[in-house]
């Protein structure tokens, strides 16, 4: 069964709150990589997954894509995008990702950012995406780094004073699910090693074009409170993948 935090009140009375959900795109820390993996938006046919409140899909259109699709399990977060969104030429669906069913080749770039760990099978969401792509279609895309999923904790060591000692890996190598906390308990998320993300890219006919595993912007390490110590481990992994003729 398909898990939907999202739609549950406690839960989504907590992300409301999250910088990301109030502030957009510069609030996300690992915006300042993730756009300079797009390619040119203009005139493109543009899939989000997992779309959230929106914010990439509004992007994609100011950057003068021509049609946009955002895709999310919940419609708490879809009512908020619907309400955000004031443009024809973005349609939102209430979907879980791995039952989207789009036409083949309709997309020309296809874009997630922190959604699919949270999808178990990972090789499955790369063949539909593959089908939904154009020839020579990129797919771009942000999840939780495989150093971070790999426990279910999620967290640092601390000494007795509470200070982070540095940041546990274990388990590494035994890929599946993880339950963890993310604003409330019981949250179900897909750990996978890096090479199962690039290899199940390659496996569905993919190129890969860039991998990166930024930490905060200068900005953020300047003026947000404890973000030096996301230089110690990286939270993030993005890949930039395009779809073979």
């Amino acid at each position: 069964m398909k898990q939907n935090k999202y739609d549950e009140p406690a839960f989504f009375a907590e992300y409301e709150k999250m910088p990301r959900s109030v502030h957009g795109l510069k609030a996300a820390g690992e915006w300042h990589v993730f756009k300079t993996l797009l390619p040119e938006l203009r005139g493109k046919k543009v899939l989000d997954l997992g779309c959230g409140f929106g914010w990439h899909c509004r992007y994609a259109r100011e950057q003068q894509a021509d049609q946009v699709v955002g895709v999310d399990i919940s419609e708490k977060m879809l009512r908020k995008a619907r309400e955000w969104t004031d443009d024809p030429a973005i349609t939102y669906i209430n979907s879980p990702i791995e039952d989207l069913d789009v036409p083949g080749g309709g997309f020309d770039v296809v874009i997630s950012s922190l959604a699919l760990h949270y999808i178990e099978s990972f090789a499955a969401v790369c063949h539909k995406v593959s089908r939904c792509l154009a020839a020579n279609g990129a797919f771009v895309f942000s999840v939780e780094h495989p150093i971070f999923t790999s426990r279910g904790e999620q967290d640092w060591h601390y000494d007795e004073s509470g200070w982070p000692l540095h940041w546990p890996v274990d388990d590494y190598q035994a890929e599946g699910r993880r339950e963890t906390s993310f604003l409330t308990d019981g949250v179900i998320k897909y750990h996978r090693t890096f090479s199962t993300y690039l290899n199940d890219l390659i496996a569905a006919g993919f190129r890969i074009k860039a991998v990166k595993e930024p930490g905060p912007s200068e900005e953020m390490l300047r003026n947000v409170p404890g973000m030096q110590d996301e230089l110690r481990r990286p939270m993030f992994l993005l890949i930039s993948a395009e779809k073979g003729i």
